[in-house]
């Protein structure tokens, strides 16, 4: 009876946890444009870390496709410096894809799993400015009404992490590093390259509970940057975090609410900085719904986050939308061993 029951809970398990684990390393490797820093841009999005935040999945390939749909706008004359340029009342929509392949190790290390991932961005910014007020590179100092989009690529990003489970707790502590090899366009409005190395350090957890279908998950990080070479623009370092709470409604079906914070904890510098400190902050609150699926005998797991921004300082302020859609590479993943009780797929 007591075997029965604990294998009911272990299949429990992993009914809930199919799909959150390779979906959860989006949010650890898919890093994304945010706000914060020159242009707005960081490594950082609001709510990036959603439900199995903290969940590493076993052994194998992995692939997932994030498609990022922002748009949002600083107005009442506030400035912000975007590839050289000092602008108001800017106008921002981002149409990009995220595309991102990692690789779970075979072998454990202290105890955990380990995981590597590489993330290339590409898509459309559109950024427009009813004001241009000084453009020296570009010999302009005041225009009216710019506009500028393209197709562009962005830095590539390399993520490491390893994870560990204890029951019904699963953690996990990584980093990740933007390198700066981008479609970077001095001058441009509309770039997804940072041209800046980045670095961002961070924790998450998620505690998952089989007979309630309940995912409480968070992760708080530390992001670290440089300067742009060609702008002479030292962005400042921040603290960011994010928390969720979702509810399976049936083994392939889960609804939630998620929150992310972002704090710039150092000011912006640089000889090429003529906005002075910028500091800024950013905090969004939303929804998100998850559905697991199965492709030829591929288990597939698709979710969308929907927040919008409600407290922002020195940054475009708006609405967030993000669709991932992750899937194990070569087929269905072996199960994990009962003990200790692990995610599988």
């Amino acid at each position: 009876m007591k075997r029965e029951m604990a294998m009911a809970h272990l299949e429990r398990l992993r009914n809930l946890t199919a799909g959150l684990g390779f979906a959860a390393l989006t949010g650890s490797l898919a890093i994304e444009p945010a706000h914060a820093t020159e242009g707005g841009a960081s490594l950082y999005l609001p709510g990036l870390r959603g439900p199995g935040a903290g969940i590493v999945p076993p052994p194998g390939f992995y692939f997932s496709n994030d498609f990022l749909a922002y748009s949002g706008e600083l107005s009442g004359g506030r400035r912000i410096q975007i590839g050289g340029a000092v602008l108001a009342d800017v106008e921002v929509e981002i149409r990009a894809d995220f595309l991102t392949a990692t690789w779970v190790f075979p072998l454990e290390a202290l105890g955990g799993r380990m995981a590597i991932g590489a993330s290339l961005p590409l898509g459309v910014p559109r950024v427009s400015a009813g004001v241009l007020i000084e453009a020296p590179r570009l010999g302009r100092t005041f225009a009216f009404s710019q506009r500028d989009a393209s197709f562009v690529v962005g830095d590539p990003v390399v993520t490491g992490l390893i994870g560990w489970d204890a029951g019904n707790f699963h953690w996990s502590v990584g980093a990740s590093v933007s390198i700066p090899a981008g479609g970077y366009e001095e001058g441009e409005l509309s770039n997804l390259a940072f041209n800046r190395l980045i670095g961002d350090v961070f924790a998450a957890a998620t505690w998952l509970d089989p007979e309630l279908g309940l995912d409480i998950s968070g992760a708080v990080g530390l992001e670290f940057n440089g300067e742009n070479p060609d702008t002479d623009y030292d962005s400042g370092n921040a603290f960011h975090a994010d928390i969720s709470i979702s509810k399976n409604l049936t083994k392939e079906f889960s609804v939630g609410l998620l929150a992310g914070y972002y704090d710039q904890i150092s000011s912006d510098r640089g000889e090429g900085n003529r906005i002075g400190p910028f500091k800024g902050r950013a905090a969004a609150v939303g929804a998100t719904a998850g559905y697991n699926f199965t492709v030829a005998g591929t288990p597939v797991s698709a979710r969308v986050k929907v927040l919008r921004e409600v407290d922002v300082e020195n940054r475009p302020q708006g609405t967030i939308g993000l669709f991932t859609v992750a899937f194990p590479l070569g087929g269905h993943t072996p199960p994990a061993s009962p003990q200790p009780i692990r995610a599988r797929y």
